[in-house]
């Protein structure tokens, strides 16, 4: 941090930008969260079939990756503040422009713009935290940042499914218009400034160099991706819940809601169990102890595929645990990939958005097309394959990064 030293303590006067960063997450992530369960009287009125309903997110997370390879990078030439404080005003007028479509074309390229708010997060708010605050205070920081999003996912389908029963469905799109204008004043009034304007910067027109050279890091590349990866069975579970739940299951909007909670819950208690190891566990011990719970969920989706009678208690069980090790590994992962290379940071954390929004649109269309290919046993195994493939990555990383510090700390 170039006009201060890094902050070490938390308390309540530092905590107050990651809390009004967080607050925009929120706006962000319940821009789907909310909008998921809406997508079914969405394509209802617009005269859509439901295969438009996990199009839905698919859209929304091309929207983070289409502008996130330019945000890190034009950060680190204007600084955090004006493309942060930019990009949340735009995010708030599109999402108040939801009121104005009339079909589902219109309505996707709204959730393409909205979606563009995912950019700001990794790409230039979380370089920020990073540059703000010390190593372990900024894995603290990140983890705790997670909890307070993870009520999106929690709150946002039980919100939507309760909200689109009293009103019209666009009335979600002011609500998360609202709570965005909320996080806009507090990210103006207390967002440092992390980038020295006066540090000599390349040319804008070496963006492009400079992902080319990013990209061709392996250590990188194999740090970044495992991100996504780890991710996969819960975004999935979302894109495609709304279907699985209601169409094939009969459940209520209402019981739709209620089973995203063991999921959403398992994931908000990893977290807090990283917030609690963090210093006192060598950096990457919590992610190798998260490969016991992934194998164990792994496991149980599989079982849910042998004994169809009890498929979704056990697909459901299977998920929630995989989403507790990513609770648990997580930040450190995104710590481990943002150091990974020598560049700024706000380059580095732009190609890891952009590699992440890739792979998260790429992955929930694998799963889209399993689920209409082979219906919910299609799901399960594509996401257990990709859930594999993150274990055949993740085991050799953190094995290395691992001995690389404990080498720091033996010199």
């Amino acid at each position: 941090m170039p006009f201060a030293a890094k902050i070490s303590h938390l308390n309540r006067h530092t905590l107050l930008f990651p809390l009004a960063l967080v607050l925009f997450e929120f706006a962000v992530y319940i821009a789907n969260d909310m909008a998921q369960p809406a997508m079914l009287m969405v394509t209802q009125e617009f005269g859509a079939s439901a295969a438009w309903v996990p199009l839905s997110m698919t859209w929304f997370i091309i929207g983070g990756a289409a502008l996130s390879w330019l945000t890190g990078p034009l950060s680190d030439r204007i600084g955090r503040r004006p493309v942060m404080l930019t990009g949340v005003l735009f995010f708030i007028i599109s999402s108040l422009a939801t009121y104005l479509v009339h079909d589902i074309y219109s309505f996707m390229l709204l959730r393409l713009i909205q979606g563009m708010g995912l950019s700001l997060i990794s790409a230039v708010g979380y370089a920020a935290v990073q540059e703000t605050f010390e190593e372990i205070a900024a894995i603290r920081v990140t983890a705790l940042m997670a909890n307070v999003a993870l009520l999106a996912p929690m709150v946002g389908p039980l919100a939507g499914a309760a909200l689109i029963q009293v009103a019209p469905w666009r009335s979600c799109f002011l609500l998360i218009a609202v709570i965005g204008l909320i996080s806009l004043t507090g990210l103006w009034k207390t967002m440092p400034e992390t980038v020295n304007p006066d540090t000599p910067k390349a040319p804008i027109a070496r963006i492009f160099h400079e992902y080319i050279d990013l990209f061709s890091q392996s250590h990188f590349m194999l740090a970044a991706l495992t991100i996504p990866l780890l991710s996969m069975p819960l975004i999935g579970w979302i894109a495609l819940s709304p279907v699985l739940l209601v169409n094939d299951f009969g459940l209520s909007l209402l019981g739709y809601g209620l089973w995203q909670l063991p999921i959403l819950g398992s994931l908000l208690i990893g977290n807090f169990c990283l917030a609690h190891v963090a210093g006192r566990w060598p950096l990457g011990r919590s992610v190798q102890i998260g490969f016991i719970p992934v194998l164990l969920g792994l496991g149980l989706c599989l079982l849910s595929v042998i004994l169809p009678q009890h498929a979704l208690p056990l697909l459901v069980a299977g998920i929630s645990i995989i989403a507790f090790a990513e609770g648990l590994s997580m930040a450190v992962l995104y710590r481990f990939a943002l150091m990974a290379s020598p560049q700024s940071k706000g380059t580095v954390s732009a190609g890891m958005a952009v590699l992440s929004m890739l792979c998260y649109a790429l992955g929930i269309e694998i799963l889209r097309l399993a689920y209409l290919t082979w219906q919910m046993n299609g799901f399960t195994l594509a996401m257990s394959a990709l859930v594999l493939v993150y274990l055949l990555m993740a085991k050799p990383l953190i094995r290395n990064e691992m001995r690389l510090r404990a080498k720091e700390v033996a010199t």
